[in-house]
């Protein structure tokens, strides 16, 4: 943990910041592969299957599709046998990966099995958990009954990144999924096995690892801006390369890790209390009575904030 740098960055151009669920730390170092003619292996959210999967990227616009965050953990599908095969078809060229901490840690061991390790990087992101694909994609559905999705957006900062937003596109019309967001933070759809994650640390065997910035308004209150902030911590010397290619297009500040402390840097997400009645209820009447049940803030908890808010 000692060696691990930590910085609070974002990038200099406000359109990427606007398009981006944090500070936009992903584009920049993803840009320097891209840039270079080498690859990024990235997440991207597919509207046939509802779900997200990691693709090959080697154009900008195609890792554009991977902006934003994805409450889902993506299918991997063949998408590293390919990147495998690309790395082999181009023996000069390196890959950036990046994902969760968990699969950031097995698709560096495929490839340490295949001999290519020596030319990957990755990234992993600070992680929630993962949560049900089914309640997800059986939800997408039902929206979908009345229109076309399009422009998924899980963290929509157009009020802010600290009030974001949930929305998606119906027919072009944007619509709340503010539901589904509520049963994901809740806990009530995460994997069991999240719940014993060895990934929430800090000290990784990734190179970097990004996430939303908390707390700034305590530990740094010049340098928040209301567009967002990423946490980067930078574990590798590989990391310090990288972070030195980017930093010119980034406002940065050192910080350490005590300011940046947040629970899934500590510990694993815990279940939620009440997560076996919410499968209960699912199993018995289906994905609508779920999220109307479960997926809004209660009328009594809505008052108590309301209440409070006075006294502030």
């Amino acid at each position: 943990m000692e060696n691990t740098l930590v910085y609070a960055c974002r990038t200099k151009d406000r359109e990427i910041l606007a398009r981006s669920s944090s500070g936009g730390a992903f584009t920049a170092i993803s840009d320097v592969f891209l840039e270079r003619g080498d690859a990024v292996l990235c997440s991207s959210y597919n509207y046939e299957e509802h779900r997200a999967q990691f693709a090959l990227a080697r154009t900008k616009e195609e890792r554009d599709a991977s902006r934003g965050s994805m409450y889902m953990q993506s299918y991997a599908l063949d998408s590293w046998k390919e990147a495998l095969a690309w790395l082999r078809q181009n023996p000069e060229r390196s890959l950036l990966f990046t994902g969760v901490g968990c699969q950031a840690a097995g698709f560096m061991q495929f490839m340490k099995m295949n001999g290519m390790s020596g030319r990957i990087f990755t990234v992993d992101i600070i992680c929630h958990g993962a949560p049900s694909p089914r309640i997800w994609a059986e939800y997408a559905r039902s929206l979908e009954k009345e229109g076309k999705l399009s422009d998924l957006n899980f963290k929509n900062k157009k009020t802010g990144w600290s009030k974001s937003v949930g929305t998606v596109r119906r027919d072009g019309e944007e619509i709340s999924i503010a539901k589904y967001r509520r049963i994901y933070t809740d806990r009530y759809t995460i994997r069991p096995s999240c719940h014993s994650c060895p990934y929430t640390r800090i000290d990784r065997e990734s190179d970097i690892t990004i996430g939303d910035f908390w707390h700034m308004e305590k530990s740094m209150p010049d340098f928040v801006d209301e567009m967002g902030t990423t946490l980067m911590l930078i574990h590798t010397e590989r990391g310090r390369e990288l972070f030195e290619q980017i930093k010119e297009k980034l406002d940065y500040r050192e910080s350490n890790t005590t300011d940046c402390w947040q629970l899934n840097l500590q510990e694993p997400t815990k279940p939620s209390g009440i997560r076996d009645k919410f499968w209960r209820d699912y199993r018995k009447h289906g994905i609508d009575y779920v999220m109307d049940h479960y997926g809004v803030v209660p009328a009594w908890l809505k008052a108590g904030r309301k209440i409070r808010g006075l006294f502030k």
